[in-house]
């Protein structure tokens, strides 16, 4: 079974060329960002490309760099459709783009699927945009990779927690990438204060932030409390909204991309 490409051609480019094309140039005009460790996640944003596409490219840029050793990605995003309790899996063994196809991970799977909160819902999958816009950055900024989408709707932080640790634990080449947005359709300059203050929460691994600080709040979370339990440094790579990139400015989407790196390796 393959979840087909649903939002080509609405958020992202359903011909080929123009998103590799378009995926190449946000990347490419990205800041590189320094190392400081071994890079173990990735927080990016899931808007339309021309909203939010810049900023993405921020975060994946690094993975040109520092990516060469990762060869499987957790792949966690908010629920935006259904209404769920817990981490939802897919049945599909495969995910598409106009890239082709990405595999799932069935190692991963095996990992996850029978940890407190983890169920099986299609539903929660079919028309989820968190996940999918992901998808093209990884295979540009990766290549050939294999990953586990989880849908991740109302869950303790703790229990993400432990499904990002766990994955960790069991593969050395694992990445983890978190999809959210930040603050949502507040003015302007409103909204620079509001995500520069999430940003510095988020730097500060500070576990709690509310769903209207960060859409994705509840996978980003865990992955907070996890990088605290294994003192990673979160660290800031990018912070605009879409009145800096493509829009009005009295009705902003903030987007923030951060990096998790462990000194210790």
């Amino acid at each position: 079974m393959v979840r087909d490409a649903v939002f080509s051609g609405s958020f992202y480019p359903d011909d080929p060329n123009e998103l590799r094309d378009q995926v190449s140039q946000y990347l490419e005009l990205a800041n590189p960002a320094k190392g400081i460790g071994k890079l173990r996640a990735l927080v990016a944003p899931h808007a339309g490309y021309i909203y939010s596409g810049p900023i993405a490219g921020s975060a994946y840029k690094l993975l040109l760099e520092e990516g060469r050793h990762l060869k499987r990605v957790l792949l966690l995003g908010p629920s935006h459709q259904v209404g769920i309790a817990g981490m939802a899996l897919s049945r599909a063994t495969a995910f598409c783009t106009p890239l082709g196809l990405v595999p799932v991970d069935p190692l991963l799977r095996r990992v996850v699927e029978d940890m407190p909160g983890v169920l099986e819902a299609e539903e929660a999958h079919l028309q989820e945009h968190s996940l999918e816009v992901q998808l093209p950055f990884l295979q540009m900024a990766l290549g050939d990779s294999l990953v586990l989408p989880l849908v991740v709707g109302h869950c303790p932080a703790s229990r993400v927690a432990a499904v990002v640790g766990a994955c960790v634990d069991a593969f050395a080449d694992l990445l983890v990438v978190v999809s959210s947005d930040l603050s949502h359709y507040q003015p302007y300059l409103d909204a620079l204060r509001c995500d520069f203050r999430t940003a510095e929460r988020i730097c500060m691994l500070d576990a709690t932030i509310e769903p209207d600080r960060a859409c994705g709040c509840f996978p980003l979370n865990g992955l907070l409390e996890e990088s605290k339990n294994r003192e990673w440094d979160m660290v800031s790579l990018d912070l605009r909204n879409s009145g800096d990139t493509c829009g009005d400015r009295r009705r902003v989407v903030g987007y923030g991309a951060f990096a998790a790196w462990d000194r210790k390796q």
